[in-house]
């Protein structure tokens, strides 16, 4: 059939892309591909796996997205210099990437 404006934007599968810039201070982008609408977690750990911020935990449009963290945990506090992981969860879809925070 014909292509709608609306399948363009559309990915054709779950995609996370390295967050820019890397290493970071104090802001950086994660950029996430959804090809279905639907609950999207995307939260960040430390090296020793704890939770230091959920950036998304709701339902989502299907397309490119972004969110940005500016480098504060769940209770507003700057966190410190180092390693972090962020994982996506969506649909059955999981996938972690690494990220440097320098100081």
């Amino acid at each position: 059939g014909a292509l709608s404006v609306n399948d363009i934007n559309i990915p054709m599968e779950f995609a996370l892309h390295q967050n820019y810039p890397n290493p970071f201070n104090p802001t950086t982008s994660i950029r996430y591909d959804l090809p279905n609408a639907g609950k999207v977690s995307l939260v960040i750990y430390d090296m020793m796996g704890r939770e230091v911020r959920t950036l998304l935990n709701n339902n989502t449009n299907a397309g490119f997205q972004s969110v940005t963290w500016d480098a504060t945990n769940n209770f507003g506090n700057p966190v410190g210099a180092g390693v972090y992981i962020y994982q996506i969860k969506a649909d059955g879809f999981i996938q972690s990437k690494k990220m440097i925070l320098l100081k």
